[in-house]
């Protein structure tokens, strides 16, 4: 079964129709009772998730999630309902509705939270909906003919249940390496719209005396912060927003686990994770096929600083690939206690402050990380919400759960959303030119050098002024990609169309992005901001195949990265502080500063993996020269199959060096689980439900 319908939630409207839409969705054999009609405490495991009610009785919310909490309270006609990683106390959920007379005020209150939640409110018979501001959590909605409209976290959802044809217009899109906003939007069913990061769904309900719906509103609930803080007072509060995202993530869980590449930011939210407390901490490491690569030695440098006291004493020793440990074993008798310890800068003091945990390292060999392209029959085991170019790395990713899995953890983290925050793009430097040329160009000088731009070409791109939408419209062209010396300080990148796309797919493509000029409007007025926060949604929405692929495995997953508050905190802060040519990463260093070891935090260097995609690519020709045999996307009019079944046969031609295939394939997999991602009927094994975790009172 799909992963689409293993994890989403349905709102629907307060009608007879609303309740029949209700009977039409994909859930397990229901329990024959509803969550909202009990007291406070969990759902009954093996229903159909969770249903929270409408004044009336009717269906309002429809949740079946597999490990995401729901947090639901009502007073009166009013509720407020909050799904996300953690489960939030009744009396915050009190604290939230009490006094909250609008929208404005509910938010206001939200934003001392962790942002991570979908938010589902209903306040004056008025129901609004909203996911993130980084675009992790998202919202679509169509149009039923009877019902009207409805909502989801998965437009897949949605399209079953209006029968919403695929839209070639939208799939030839995807066959790009990435879509710049508001292209992202484009949901690949006709008849889906996906509200766009930042804003909200409004949902009106019938004008009295009238029976007539109006229709869905959006609204702006999202402004990004100003650009005013200094290093150090940002610092302090990015650090205390990567804590609360990770301890909204994994607090209470005794066994949790991390991916410990080796890098800045896997290395950060480990340390991050080992402050909450677990009982066991597992870190996971791929080893790299490249004898140049550092992150391993990096990964051991840092369990073996995780595993030392201030006064580098040891304490439980961490267990590498060659000393196998079962996960989940008692403590060494002899490792001193929390009470025996010096303080640790990074983690509370006294009583307060949790044990440090047993530590596991697993060194993954190089030889058992798949090559890219590998297994891709693989990918029918979830519909991500659209093709997605990750998508060709899933054997990889999902060899990576699996162990982290065999541990006993209960929690994965990663560190996704790492580079789009903290590296910081070029186009930033257009917006620190307006302000401050002389340092922006000082900066500029020695970006640079060392990435070789020539001198006129930088200060032409600098001085450019074309607007966004003009930027918009010229995005993508049939001449070949830009050499890697040319300036990027525009409103993004500019692509090129693949060789293989044919005729109808260039037009495509081409007039979609002509239509959307026409009508684009920034994500904010200034081109670094608007670079910086769409880089992160487009991290964030890649990411969802990781969720997927750890739902599909029994495994919750998170980037705890991508939080509202997280990002927030990375915008305030002023930006020649923020980024710098001559520093890695600058603001994640010193907000870790006295929880990550300064020796760590030294590290200037990143290791990359294209080695392991062109190696892919020969390894497993005969893969991908059978799925362009009978090609979805070739049968749509949208891919020549007979070149891309030549280029299977050839995978080191000039036309794969300078042209990456990663969507392309990411499009066609995607097609194939599309075709049969609906069951006529549930089978027996689909017939046990997670257990849902809600949090609800009723006042």
């Amino acid at each position: 079964m799909p992963g689409h319908l293993r994890d989403y939630f349905v709102v629907l409207p307060d009608s007879a129709a609303g309740a029949a839409v209700a009977g039409r969705l994909p859930v397990r054999e229901s329990t024959g009772r509803s969550a909202a009609q009990e007291s406070t405490g969990p759902a009954a495991a093996g229903g159909d998730g969770l249903t929270v009610l409408h004044p009336s009785g009717r269906p309002w919310v429809v949740a079946r999630t597999a490990f995401r909490e729901v947090s639901h309270l009502r007073r009166g006609d009013d509720a407020l309902v909050l799904i996300g990683p953690d489960r939030v106390p009744e009396s915050v959920l009190a604290g939230l509705l009490e006094g909250a007379r609008d929208r404005a005020g509910l938010e206001r209150r939200l934003a001392r939270r962790p942002g991570l939640h979908h938010v589902i409110a209903r306040l004056s018979g008025q129901t609004w909906i909203r996911g993130t501001a980084s675009g992790l959590r998202r919202i679509y909605h169509a149009r039923h003919p009877e019902a009207g409209t409805i909502a989801s976290d998965r437009p897949a959802v949605l399209a079953r249940l209006i029968d919403a044809p695929l839209d070639d217009g939208a799939l030839a899109l995807r066959m790009l390496d990435f879509l710049p906003h508001p292209l992202s939007r484009r949901v690949v069913w006709r008849g889906v719209h996906e509200t766009g990061a930042g804003y909200g769904l409004a949902l009106p309900v019938a004008a009295p005396g009238t029976a007539a719906v109006p229709g869905p509103a959006e609204y702006r609930w999202w402004e990004p912060p100003a650009p005013e803080l200094p290093l150090a007072e940002g610092a302090r509060a990015l650090g205390e927003a990567i804590a609360a995202s990770v301890r909204a993530h994994v607090g209470g869980h005794d066994r949790i686990s991390c991916e410990l590449s080796g890098g800045l930011d896997s290395t950060a939210l480990t340390f991050a994770a080992r402050a909450t407390g677990p009982r066991r901490l597992s870190l996971l490491t791929v080893a790299a096929r490249d004898r140049y690569s550092e992150d391993e030695t990096w990964a051991r440098r840092a369990v073996e600083l995780a595993g030392q006291d201030d006064d580098s004493t040891p304490t439980a020793p961490d267990r590498h690939a060659d000393e196998p440990t079962a996960a989940g074993g008692p403590a060494d008798p002899g490792r001193p206690t929390a009470a025996d310890r010096p303080a640790d800068p990074g983690r509370p003091a006294g009583p307060d402050r949790p044990a440090d945990p047993d530590l596991e390292h697993r060194v993954i060999p190089a030889d058992d990380a798949p090559y890219f392209y590998a297994d891709l029959a693989s990918c029918a085991a979830e519909l991500n919400d659209e093709p997605l170019p990750v998508a060709p790395g899933r054997a990889r990713a999902e060899l990576l759960l699996g162990r982290a899995r065999a541990t006993g953890s209960r929690y994965h983290l990663t560190g996704y959303g790492g580079d789009e925050l903290f590296l910081g793009l070029p186009h930033a430097y257009q917006d620190l030119f307006h302000g401050n040329p002389f340092t922006a160009w000082n900066h500029l000088g020695g970006l640079r050098h060392q990435l070789g731009w020539p001198l006129l070409p930088t200060v032409k791109a600098l001085l450019n002024r074309s607007s966004f939408p003009r930027w918009l419209a010229g995005a993508v062209t049939a001449e070949a990609q830009p050499v890697a010396r040319t300036p990027l300080l525009s409103w993004g990148v500019r692509q090129s169309l693949r060789p293989w796309f044919t005729e109808l797919a260039n037009s495509l493509i081409v007039e979609e992005f002509r239509a959307a000029a026409e009508h684009a409007e920034p994500i904010d007025p200034w081109r670094g901001r608007h670079v910086d926060i769409d880089a992160v949604r487009m991290g964030a929405r890649h990411f969802q195949a990781m969720e997927d692929i750890g739902t599909t495995i029994g495994l919750p997953v998170a980037a705890p990265f991508y939080d509202d508050r997280v990002l927030e905190a990375t915008l305030a802060v002023r930006l020649p502080d923020r980024i710098s040519p001559w520093r890695y990463k600058p603001l994640l260093v010193e907000a870790m500063r006295g929880v990550v070891p300064d020796a760590l935090l030294a590290r200037t260097t990143k290791d990359h993996m294209s080695s392991d995609e062109h190696q892919g690519l020969r390894e497993h020709g005969p893969e991908l020269a059978e799925l362009w045999t009978g090609s979805r996307l070739a049968e749509r009019g949208l891919v020549d199959g007979r070149q891309l079944l030549r280029l299977a046969a050839e995978p080191f031609s000039p036309v794969l060096v300078e042209h990456s295939i990663s969507s392309t394939v990411a499009g066609e997999t995607w097609l194939r689980t599309a075709e049969n991602a609906w069951p006529t009927a549930p089978s027996r094994s689909d017939r046990t439900s997670p257990l849902t975790r809600t949090s609800e009172a009723i006042l």
